[in-house]
């Protein structure tokens, strides 16, 4: 009797799942459309539906007008049911933000970045979640699941951070470990340009394209990869490190090994550095230079790192045969850089892809937090017990 109730029980979470997950995929959606979907009988929906709905998982939407006049009740997902949280960790300042399960960010803060690194990075995030959840009225518990970018590379399998080195002490710690200890919920860390291609697939220039390439490039360079839909990342979480790429420096130097060949031709400080050893004026920043757009020599810069970067991108289209190549990042968000990166692309490359700037500009790296928190959350939610397990985990329980 009793192993007779536990798979009635089983069964009933995981079809209650189903209908869950129908409802986030398809909202607004009515009862005939979920039985249609999910093969379940009229009245074993509105069994579940009802359930759903108590319990506060899903709402009434409005109406569907149907054949003859009929209209039928749609039902979405209760967006206040859980929270996510959301945080693009960089060397100057921290951008995070609490969103609801539609994606919807309620409250948002920017603040520097702890400059003594280590456990204070931890204790940063842990302040920075609690104010977030008080300033919207929430109890911390209700936030779920949290999504981090940092700049360094994740190890898939350890979850231990490597090559960080804008932000001291995070290599000697299982940071991922910590802030779950310390946050109480579920927290995924990745790179941040990982991170930030995530939020150009969700809501940037990526969305509809299964095949791009994000370049952010400012004080370095740095790639995001989605291929065939999917963030790839690498057997080391190295996936996209092309500042490493023997392309502008010579790769057997030694005084490239820290920041990489590419990086030493691209980043911000080999753009200062080209421009003052042409004659330019000293002790201008990036955007100072940019700005003068007058000045012959800056043209000759632009022109100088973009062909460097194109036969970069070149290497790149050999190996993952991207759509598009979203740009951003300080100086992959000018332009006129861009523009020159496509004249050169078109030169070196027989079919070369779109290229565009970024929209999202410093937003994309906290959307794509906000959406890795988001996928973890409904992987949770949706992910089906083993046949074996008859402790099939309530739905309750993950919100």
């Amino acid at each position: 009797m009793t192993d007779i109730s536990s798979s009635a029980q089983l069964m009933r979470q995981i079809t209650s799942r189903a209908v869950l997950r129908a409802v986030f995929e398809q909202s607004p959606i009515s009862r005939a459309e979920l039985a249609r979907l999910t093969g379940l009988s009229k009245q074993s929906m509105s069994e579940i539906v009802r359930d759903l709905e108590e319990e506060g998982w899903i709402r009434v939407t409005g109406r569907t007008q149907g054949l003859v006049g009929r209209s039928a009740v749609t039902f979405e997902i209760e967006p206040t049911k859980a929270f996510v949280f959301g945080a693009d960790i960089g060397g100057t300042k921290i951008h995070a933000a609490i969103a609801d399960l539609n994606g919807t960010v309620m409250e948002e803060v920017i603040e520097l970045t702890d400059r003594r690194g280590g456990e204070h990075i931890v204790d940063q995030v842990v302040r920075i979640s609690s104010m977030l959840a008080e300033r919207i009225g929430i109890a911390g518990d209700r936030i779920k699941s949290g999504g981090i970018g940092i700049p360094g590379a994740v190890h898939p399998r350890t979850r231990r951070l490597t090559m960080v080195p804008n932000i001291s002490g995070l290599v000697e710690l299982d940071f991922e470990r910590l802030l779950k200890e310390r946050l109480g919920y579920a927290v995924f860390l990745d790179n941040d340009v990982n991170v930030a291609a995530r939020g150009e697939q969700w809501k940037g220039k990526g969305r509809d394209i299964d095949n791009f390439v994000f370049v952010a490039l400012g004080t370095g360079i740095g790639m995001g990869i989605i291929t065939e839909g999917r963030l790839l990342r690498g057997s080391r979480g190295g996936a996209g490190e092309i500042s490493t790429l023997p392309i502008g420096a010579d790769p057997f130097d030694s005084r490239t090994f820290a920041a990489g060949a590419l990086e030493s031709a691209t980043g911000s400080t080999a753009i200062r550095e080209r421009y003052e050893g042409l004659g330019g004026v000293h002790g201008l920043s990036v955007k100072e230079l940019f700005e003068r757009q007058s000045d012959p020599l800056v043209a000759l810069v632009i022109d100088e790192v973009a062909r460097v970067v194109a036969v970069a991108l070149t290497a790149v289209c050999a190996v993952v045969d991207p759509q598009t190549i979203i740009f951003g990042g300080s100086v992959g968000a000018r332009q006129e850089l861009v523009d020159r990166v496509k004249f050169y692309l078109a030169r070196c490359n027989p079919s070369p892809p779109s290229c565009t700037v970024s929209t999202l500009g410093s937003q994309a790296g906290l959307l794509g937090a906000v959406g890795i928190a988001l996928d973890r959350f409904r992987e949770a939610l949706f992910e089906i017990p083993a046949r074996g397990d008859q402790q099939a985990v309530p739905l309750e329980k993950l919100a």
